[in-house]
């Protein structure tokens, strides 16, 4: 490639880096110009067909809308579960199986999102996790990075398995199920060693950059504590994955991971003597002061239940959980259902692009269903319901903007392979330069290339299907065993999801944290690279 075509490759990832990162320009205004930048480049430099471009664009909005409904659906259940007073009761059933915030943020964030992951993926976890830490007086920058940063090992087996058996069974040609299984038990197994230290990161982020105290010491005091909670997904989702394949270890580790967690927490097993929590600012820095628009909203609690049972403000999650589980396994009759009515938009503006849309199955659907039936089941009124609703509505607007400008980008630069410079789509372009240099050090590169593929697509799966082949021939060009090559892309895909920008936006949206999209990307990207470079040092040591 010429300088100016590696530039246009590379230019989806720059312009958010740029914009984003170092000049902190909102998203609501970087992504469009991200967007109109990348247009014109693949048009005058890839030679993209303006009709493909077009196609490409539209594709992305209406991807954009299916994630729009997902994170309407997560404020509205949440909206709903504090006008009914649900959410001080969950407040107050944290506080008594651990006041320590760090404790809440590993039950939340790590099990309950790997589970969550598990369910359904597709950004769900942090949808639910962020705004449920901020009701528990988490500030809405750290609700949002921790969440993200926690949304990756189980990402691996996301969405009943699908990065397995949909991103690399069907992206790696001619591999067997008795590979694809050799991948997916080396992932996890390479993830005992790395992603078990995660808890352990994300609680020392808590105490260092998101409270006043900002003490590491707070955070390596729970190292015990944090270490056996990262153990207690891990290894359980290893033996699933042995014993039982790749569609439930994320779901039943984590499920797990819940229970034995719980009861530690409860009888204060591996934790210091003393209770950790915010200081008087509730976890804000005192740099990070929100402007009235990036501040979260408001919402008064109603005091309609004031006996309400534990079980029962937990009830609405939990009925989520069941939801999306029983309508992502296969062999159950809700899935075709729901998937039944669809939208097909075939062949968009005469290309071969084309988008369906099955309403009723996207989980944003499932958490306005349940939000609807909390409402009135849980004490709730229309008016109510209504209040619920124009919350939830004012805060879409800012996302909606960026993320018409971010997917169609997105879009673009996975759809670019037709074009009249014949060069191949700008994300495989970008890969075979790198494999080109770097060849002789790929154990080292390889996770990136996975990462590359979640940052840009937002999604592990699309990162396995768009760059499982080309792993498969460079294991053979490196010399290096497939199985573990693989492995190393799955776990780049996970670590990738953290700094996703279509991920960061849909987060930031569910707590109102519009505009420091940015500040959100700096803080997630050195967990990204421990996640990669651990990975790799592992394979490293495993080759010796």
């Amino acid at each position: 490639m010429t300088v100016l075509q590696w530039l246009t490759a590379a230019m989806p990832l720059l312009s958010v880096f740029i914009l984003l990162v170092l000049l902190r320009m909102p998203a609501r205004r970087a992504m469009p110009l991200s967007l109109v930048i990348c247009a014109v480049l693949a048009l005058l430099v890839w030679q993209v067909p303006l009709v493909q471009l077009a196609a490409a664009a539209a594709e992305g909005l209406v991807i954009a809308v299916t994630i729009l409904w997902i994170v309407f659906g997560a404020i509205l259940l949440l909206n709903v579960l504090k006008l009914t007073g649900a959410i001080g009761v969950i407040e107050t059933g944290f506080a008594a199986i651990s006041a320590d915030k760090r404790v809440q943020l590993i039950i939340i964030a790590w099990l309950f999102g790997s589970f969550l992951e598990g369910a359904a993926g597709f950004g769900t976890p942090a949808a639910i996790a962020a705004p449920l830490l901020v009701a528990l007086g988490f500030s809405p920058l750290a609700a949002v990075v921790l969440a993200l940063v926690a949304d990756s090992s189980a990402v691996s087996f996301g969405a009943v398995g699908t990065p397995v058996l949909v991103g690399i069974a069907q992206g790696v040609p001619g591999i067997g199920p008795d590979t694809v299984l050799q991948v997916a038990l080396t992932a996890i197994s390479i993830d005992i060693l790395v992603a078990s230290w995660l808890p352990l990161l994300m609680v020392i982020m808590l105490t260092r950059f998101f409270s006043e105290q900002k003490s590491w010491r707070a955070g390596f005091a729970i190292a015990p504590f944090a270490l056996l909670s990262g153990l207690a997904f891990t290894v359980p989702a290893y033996l699933v994955a042995l014993l039982l394949g790749p569609e439930f270890p994320s779901v039943v580790g984590a499920l797990i991971g819940l229970v034995l967690i719980c009861t530690a927490a409860r009888y204060r097993i591996l934790l210091p003597a003393r209770p950790w929590v915010f200081g008087r600012s509730l976890s804000e820095q005192r740099t990070d002061k929100p402007s009235a628009q990036s501040s979260i909203v408001t919402i008064p609690t109603a005091r309609l239940t004031p006996l309400m049972p534990l079980w029962r403000a937990w009830l609405p999650y939990v009925l989520v959980a069941i939801l999306l589980v029983l309508s992502r396994i296969p062999a159950l009759p809700l899935q075709a259902a729901l998937q039944q009515p669809a939208w097909h938009w075939p062949a968009i503006f005469g290309t071969e692009l084309a988008v369906t849309v099955s309403p009723l199955y996207l989980p944003g659907s499932l958490f306005v269903l349940v939000a609807l039936v909390s409402c009135y089941l849980w004490g709730g009124s229309t008016p109510v319901l209504l209040s619920a609703l124009r919350l939830s509505g004012r805060m879409l607007l800012p996302s909606a903007i960026a993320l018409a400008g971010a997917v169609p980008m997105v879009r673009i630069f996975l759809q670019s392979d037709v074009n009249s410079a014949g060069l191949p789509a700008m994300p495989l372009a970008l890969a075979a330069e790198a494999a080109h240099y770097l060849a002789d050090s790929w154990v080292w590169i390889a996770p990136f290339i996975g990462a590359l593929g979640s940052f840009i697509a937002g999604s592990a799966t699309f990162s396995n299907l768009m760059f499982g082949s080309f792993q498969q021939a460079m294991a053979t060009q490196a010399d290096l065993p497939l199985s573990l090559t693989l492995a190393l892309q799955m776990l780049g895909a996970n670590a990738g999801n953290m700094i996703c920008v279509v991920n960061v936006v849909a987060a930031a949206s569910v707590v109102n944290l519009h505009g420091r999209e940015g500040d959100i990307i700096r803080y997630t990207l050195w967990p990204m690279l421990f996640y990669c470079l651990a990975a790799s040092s592992v394979a490293w040591l495993l080759l010796r």
